[in-house]
């Protein structure tokens, strides 16, 4: 068991000092805390909620976090140092601590009051106010910067919360200290649940040493996968990129644009190319996260599971990136299906599944990248938002349409023509796509859709 837990310990410790998601020091932090929580079960909670939190603090107070990045424009405004966006991110991360756990006991003693019933609207709709009110030109520097820091550190809980409040109302629900420390736990400080939440987590906990042996091997396979994509992805960057001179998404629109010869050729290789990096990178988060989770003795299912064997689009969906899927079906998906078209069933379906893989999409994307409202105000920031809305709008059609057809029965064929048939419809749709969703704002919609006319050889 020493052996083990010794070779866990290095390839999880391994994989985090690749620089991926996790600084150095989360990763022993994290490690250190699962096998804590593994060898010692009466401690799990107290374990849980202490590294949790301790992570949280110490990303702002080592200006990790994200909130200091956001905050950057507003405390040039405001001529102050970035020392003064930590201590004001600490005191406001400490009220979001203490609002969190006020309100999740206010929810306890009132199960049906509104919030309790919609906590995400309700959330929602108090970040986006809050942002409005923030982004008002006749604040004071100092208290746009204040404001804005509370956005922003309360912003990642929004998608957590919903579920402890779901779990706080439901019998058998786990207590609030438990809540508080599920959410954004230790192993994955990121805006999607890698566990979704504390009633998730209790079901897929071990429940003897054998399962909690099992689990930790599993995570070891994990966390050693995740070393082979970190190495293929760094081989592609240094391969493709650095030798080859291909360009990034943004700079083969750029070529294309300006009348580049062999635009087309280049175009694509930087599209399979970018489209390739970033499945690899959503590959290495999720073995990460769910190899640390396994780590602590929670058995959780795969972040990412084979999409290139994908054979329809919502295929693709469910096996790509499973905890944000998850993440929109329970807080778009469900709430859609459970109240639109009840006496139409297809509709109902196709709607519903639009509402996740698009407008859910679209909403998570946003939220995440609210800090271009701080910086832009909110109509720049939805204009520049635009390619990435128009790429949810055509990805959620693509995923509701394969939706119904699997729900009619439609099932692809298993010969070999109907399996590389498949495999190029997917993914030829999911590169083309990529054009709207690089993450690159320097270029407008209609010049990325002029881009993926001109790789079909139509002049626009």
């Amino acid at each position: 068991m020493q052996t083990q837990g010794g070779l866990v310990l290095a390839a999880a410790l391994s994989v985090c000092a690749l620089q991926t998601r996790l600084a150095l020091w989360e990763a022993v932090l994290a490690v250190a805390a699962a096998l804590l929580a593994s060898r010692r079960p009466g401690w799990r909670t107290p374990v849980l909620l202490s590294a949790t939190w301790l992570t949280a603090f110490l990303e702002l107070g080592l200006g990790s976090s994200d909130t200091i990045g956001y905050l950057d424009p507003l405390l040039s405004l405001a001529a102050l140092p970035t020392t003064m966006a930590v201590g004001i991110g600490t005191g406001m991360l400490m009220l979001v601590l203490a609002l969190i756990v006020g309100g999740l006991h206010w929810i306890q003693t009132r199960p049906y009051a509104w919030v309790a019933r919609q906590p995400f609207l309700a959330l929602l709709l108090f970040e986006i106010s809050l942002a409005g009110l923030a982004n008002q030109t006749f604040m004071p520097a100092l208290a746009r910067l204040v404001l804005w820091s509370f956005i922003f550190s309360l912003m990642p809980y929004i998608w957590y919360l919903p579920a402890a409040i779901t779990d706080l109302r439901a019998k058998g629900g786990d207590p609030i200290v438990t809540q508080v420390g599920t959410l954004r736990p230790f192993w994955s400080p990121a805006h999607v649940p890698f566990g979704k939440g504390a009633a998730f987590l209790r079901k897929h906990l071990a429940r003897n040493p054998r399962e909690l042996a099992i689990t930790q091997l599993k995570a070891l396979k994990l966390l050693l996968w995740a070393n082979i994509l970190i190495a293929t992805r760094s081989g592609l960057t240094v391969i493709f990129e650095e030798y080859f001179r291909i360009p990034s998404v943004a700079g083969a629109m750029d070529a294309a644009l300006n009348g580049q010869a062999n635009f087309i050729l280049l175009g694509w290789f930087a599209l399979v190319l970018s489209t390739t990096k970033f499945s690899l990178q959503i590959a290495i988060w999720a073995h990460l996260f769910v190899g640390i989770a396994r780590l602590a003795g929670y058995r959780l299912p795969r972040g990412c599971w084979r999409p290139l064997e994908s054979r329809t689009l919502i295929e693709y969906f469910n096996r790509f990136h499973y905890y944000f899927k998850e993440l929109l079906v329970d807080l778009f998906f469900l709430p859609t299906f459970m109240r639109a078209f009840r006496s139409r069933p297809r509709i109902r379906v196709f709607f519903a599944t639009f509402m996740a893989a698009g407008v859910g999409n679209a909403v998570w994307h946003f939220m995440r990248d609210l800090n271009l409202v701080a910086e832009l105000g909110f109509q720049s920031a939805l204009k520049s938002f635009s390619s990435y809305a128009f790429y949810c709008l055509v990805l959620a059609i693509g995923i509701s349409i394969s939706q119904v057809r699997a729900n009619a029965g439609y099932r692809p064929g298993n010969s070999l023509y109907a399996r590389l048939f498949s495999f190029c419809s997917v993914w030829g749709f999911v590169v083309c796509l990529h054009a709207f969703s690089d993450g690159s704002r320097d270029h407008t919609l209609l010049e990325r859709l002029s881009f993926i006319a001109r790789l079909f050889g139509v002049s626009v």
